[in-house]
């Protein structure tokens, strides 16, 4: 779908100066004329108010910020500025933009970049020609900048989480289909009776009741208890004093955190004395919600490393060890100075594909540096180490390490036994312990929390370690291939309704237990029952293949509605043109191997499948429509 346009005007008439011109900007949702996918498409031309510079000019800077592009070779300025455009919307996070294409139109070039966000790829657009601009007339620009902002933007969208991304990205790669509903905010993959809906890494599968059992902490540890596994002894509390007496009780070392808690915020471990418990309680409160009641847990401190034990569908994948952030000293500077050289650094770019965040200064950091003996001016001897927080918050520049080919079987059965109790697609076991590769029964073992919404992005790049590809076995729960995450689709250029309620029939006839969607031009169906017909033609289709009844999908796109908003899904079983144009023929580029392509021109009727052509005249007053009904054969 377009989702904006904008005319030349603004461009020529503020920037008169220029050299280059970007102009008829719009995005689609998906396929187009112009892209088998979602993209930006844009008019580029020369303005003639100011002479370019050579061609090879442009490369060489360019060049400097993508050597990949140094190398090519460019027929064009609009080439130069379509790859540079395909390069910059990648945005230095690995996005999985490769596709693009250009088109020469009378006195310019219509552009178009794969998108997925379409605020980010008009930004992207506007810094690419930004950066010609400057080039031209010999100006610095800082491209650095630029991203930083256009991160922000992509952050910002509903694809910008990094477990929504890597879930996206993965769901593309093994060709699930995927769109977001806005009105349920939620992600859909498949279609129809195919499809599951979620956020993150919670799906509609999920119990919500175990879901919430898993933030109530002190009733799930209690739970985790009486099933005999290892959980560290501890207390609830409502006040600082409450605290330091179940501290006693307890036994020191400590730890304490609130009730509801995520991300380790509010999280304050190996506690010696009143004073910590005192400072611990109060950073605790801090990190529980106005709308909460004040509940802290104190519960024993044992001592080791901690881990993140991954399982999906009940079944173990994945471990990672998280270390708290830390600085090694360089004997001259001070530590808040190397904190400020270790942020600098292109691992800690801090964005949704970086294995490394900023390391953050707080309260919490400064009251440990001063447990210490230390501040953020002390100057830290050469090699020494200096750990900055007590919990390893990966959010707040914390470390993360692979660890799962460490892992004890005997850890990997526990972890397997604990997620086998809960109906939880995906669940994150925090547990601290001197080593993994050494059972749990030998002791020095204690499950901290459990979390039925685990982020997968500490496992997928760790800072230290293999990748391990979690989120095609989350994928994996449900779709054992793109295939089986699609329903059939029938796509006509032209379709009256009487046509269409006649498709429906004879399928029906066929498949009566069926529900079948239709929609073209006139109206919308759901087996002959007809719907209300929105003015947004994509619409419709979205609120037939998001039915999670449907069993299948037919869909009329005609010429002005490819080229006023492109199609919503990639992939038809069987296409069905009559007297196509050529702008409708491009509905026969987005097929399988398997489809079926039935075009009539004039009298003569092409058939073809899986690679085999066959063509013949209509006879008499043979119906075209008998022809493609009977090629409904191949997916009923």
């Amino acid at each position: 779908m377009v989702l904006e346009q904008s005319s030349n005007t603004y461009s020529v008439n503020a920037r008169r100066t220029d050299a280059f011109d970007v102009f008829n900007c719009g995005t689609y949702i998906g396929p187009n004329p112009y892209l088998d996918a979602a993209a930006f498409v844009f008019d580029f031309a020369l303005t003639g108010h100011r002479e370019p510079l050579p061609l090879e000019e442009y490369v060489a800077v360019i060049g400097d910020r993508y050597p990949q592009l140094r190398d090519q070779t460019f027929d064009s300025y609009a080439h130069l500025f379509a790859q540079t455009a395909l390069e910059l919307s990648k945005l230095e996070m690995d996005l999985h933009f490769h596709r693009w294409s250009m088109k020469p139109l009378e006195g310019r070039h219509r552009i178009a970049v794969q998108a997925l966000h379409g605020r980010t790829s008009r930004a992207v657009v506007y810094g690419v020609w930004d950066w010609f601009e400057a080039i031209t007339k010999d100006q610095p620009f800082n491209l650095s900048d630029q991203i930083e902002v256009m991160q922000g933007m992509f952050r910002q969208s509903v694809y910008g989480g990094p477990t929504v991304y890597a879930l996206l990205r993965t769901a593309y790669e093994k060709g699930i289909p995927t769109f977001y509903l806005w009105d349920e905010g939620l992600m859909q993959y498949g279609y129809g009776k195919k499809q599951v809906r979620g956020v993150a890494t919670t799906f509609d599968g999920d119990s919500h009741l175990d879901s919430d059992f898993t933030t109530r902490k002190d009733d799930c540890k209690a739970f985790l208890s009486t099933l005999g596994f290892p959980v560290p002894r501890g207390e609830i509390v409502i006040s600082a004093d409450e605290a330091i007496s179940a501290a006693r009780r307890v036994g020191y070392p400590v730890a304490v955190k609130p009730v509801v808690g995520h991300k380790g915020h509010g999280v304050t471990t190996d506690i010696q004395d009143v004073d910590g418990i005192e400072i611990a309680f109060d950073h605790a409160v801090e990190a529980i919600a106005e709308s909460d009641p004040i509940r802290v847990i104190v519960e024993q401190s044992v001592r080791g490393s901690d881990y993140r034990l991954l399982c999906v569908n009940g079944r173990f994948v994945a471990a990672t060890e998280r270390r708290p952030a830390f600085i090694v000293g360089d004997g001259e500077s001070t530590i808040e100075e190397l904190i400020n050289q270790e942020n600098r650094q292109i691992a800690r770019t801090d964005t949704p594909t970086s294995p490394l965040g900023k390391i953050k200064i707080d309260d919490a950091m400064e009251n440990y540096l001063d447990e210490q003996g230390l501040s953020l001016d002390s100057v830290i001897e050469r090699d020494r180490t200096i750990y900055l927080r007590r919990v390893a918050n990966l959010s707040a520049g914390g470390l993360s390490i692979d660890a799962t080919a460490t892992v004890h079987p005997d850890n990997i059965i526990l972890a397997q036994d604990i997620a086998q109790h809960f109906r939880l697609t995906c669940l994150g076991i925090d547990v601290i312990a001197r080593d993994l590769s050494r059972s749990w029964r030998d002791g020095n073992f204690g499950i901290l929390e459990i979390n039925a919404a685990p982020g997968v992005y500490m496992h997928l790049k760790p800072s230290v370690g293999d990748s391990i590809d979690v989120t095609s076995a989350i994928l994996g729960t449900f779709f054992e291939s793109g295939a089986a995450a699609r329903i059939p689709i029938i796509t006509f250029n032209r379709v009256s309704i009487s046509e269409l309620q006649e498709t429906i029939d004879h399928i029906l006839f066929q498949h009566p237990t069926w529900t079948i969607g239709a929609v073209c031009r006139d109206g919308v169906f759901v087996n002959r029952a007809e719907k209300v017909l929105h003015p947004d033609y994509n619409t419709n289709v979205q609120n037939l293949v998001r039915n999670p009844k449907l069993d299948l999908l037919i869909v009329e796109y005609a010429e002005s509605i490819l080229e006023r908003e492109g199609m919503f899904y990639y992939g038809s079983d069987i296409v069905v043109l009559n007297n196509p144009t050529e702008m409708e023929l491009t509905l026969t580029r987005d097929v399988f191997d398997h489809s079926t392509i039935v075009v009539k021109e004039g009298d003569t009727v092409s058939i073809r499948r899986q690679g085999l052509m066959e063509q013949y005249r209509l006879g008499g007053s043979e119906p075209f429509q008998r022809v493609y009904l009977k090629e409904l054969a191949t997916i009923l």
